[in-house]
């Protein structure tokens, strides 16, 4: 089936990319990152459910289209696909809670959504973020304005307490010149940001989607009930020859161990969507922390499955 379609969406690209637009929709003009969205329409007037796509950190949103053909297969499947970055964030602090949620909030206005209808995924931080805002969605219903069918998150760091853990042992272990130098601009900029997560459990606990440890809070109880899926291209090989990187440093350890317990809390609908090799950036470059790990053709007709 998936072939099929891929094939039907190269063979009339020409018209979709005729007929398919991209609208910007600025809320905040003094905001030139998080104080828009974007949109793509489906191609006919009836939407059946929202797609809300979270780039990684730092990102525009305008970063995530090229890299991924979600939005392509929802436009030929009645999906609004919408793309908002959150910004230099690393989780879903206050500041971006409300920023997503005005966005949200428009799009319910503008195009007469069910807050019922929404499906949100997140790159990166962006799943980190995506996953605890849906959290949050039915932790408290009534200061939200939507009530998500489903998650799912393209490797991503649900953990920030392991997280930065991970940072200060490859910084410790020196695993490699790149390795080094990411783990200490992210541990600066956590540090700066909220401090060291040990030492400021309180806060951190609020909006760590996950914790490997239950003493620093048990947030995915608040999936039990829902579909939630995590992506990963488990290229132990690439990994271990580009950065020098050993299993125990990523982050499919811990998503793995979230499935695991939203498993054993009787959640059949939890995925682990493993795949191997898939990951490549637009330009060519071979990497398995890509959008392209998603296979957008059945990821859509998950969405559609779910929202129904």
């Amino acid at each position: 089936m998936k072939k099929i379609l891929i094939i039907l969406i190269i063979i009339f690209s020409t018209e979709i990319g005729k007929a398919q637009s991209i609208d910007k929709i600025v809320l905040d003009e003094k905001d030139d990152i998080s104080g828009y969205y974007l949109a793509v329409k489906p191609q006919t007037e009836k939407i059946d459910g929202v797609l809300i796509l979270l780039p990684g950190f730092g990102q525009r949103a305008e970063t995530i289209f090229p890299e991924t053909k979600l939005h392509n297969v929802g436009y030929l499947n009645n999906i609004l696909t919408i793309g908002f970055s959150q910004g230099a964030k690393l989780y879903a602090d206050k500041e971006t809670q409300d920023k997503l949620t005005n966005v949200l909030k428009d799009i319910l206005k503008r195009y007469k959504i069910e807050e019922s209808k929404f499906v949100i995924g997140g790159y990166s931080a962006g799943g980190t973020v995506a996953l605890r805002y849906t959290e949050l969605c039915k932790q408290y219903p009534d200061k939200f304005p939507i009530s998500p069918k489903g998650v799912f998150v393209v490797d991503s760091p649900i953990d920030i307490f392991t997280f930065y853990e991970l940072l200060e042992e490859n910084i410790e272990n020196k695993y490699s010149e790149v390795a080094v130098q990411e783990a200490e601009w992210v541990t600066n900029l956590i540090k700066n940001d909220h401090g060291i997560p040990k030492e400021n459990i309180d806060y951190y606990k609020e909006i760590n989607p996950f914790s490997m440890n239950k003493k620093y809070g048990e947030n995915e109880k608040w999936l039990k009930n829902m579909p939630v899926r995590v992506y990963h291209d488990v290229d132990i090989e690439w990994r271990l020859v580009n950065r020098n990187q050993p299993v125990s440093t990523q982050s499919y350890l811990v998503t793995s161990e979230l499935i695991n317990r939203l498993l054993l809390m009787g959640n059949q609908r939890a995925e682990f969507m493993q795949t191997y090799q898939t990951g490549y950036r637009s330009n060519g470059m071979r990497h398995p922390h890509s959008w392209s790990i998603v296979d957008e053709v059945e990821c859509i007709q998950w969405l559609k499955k779910i929202i129904k």
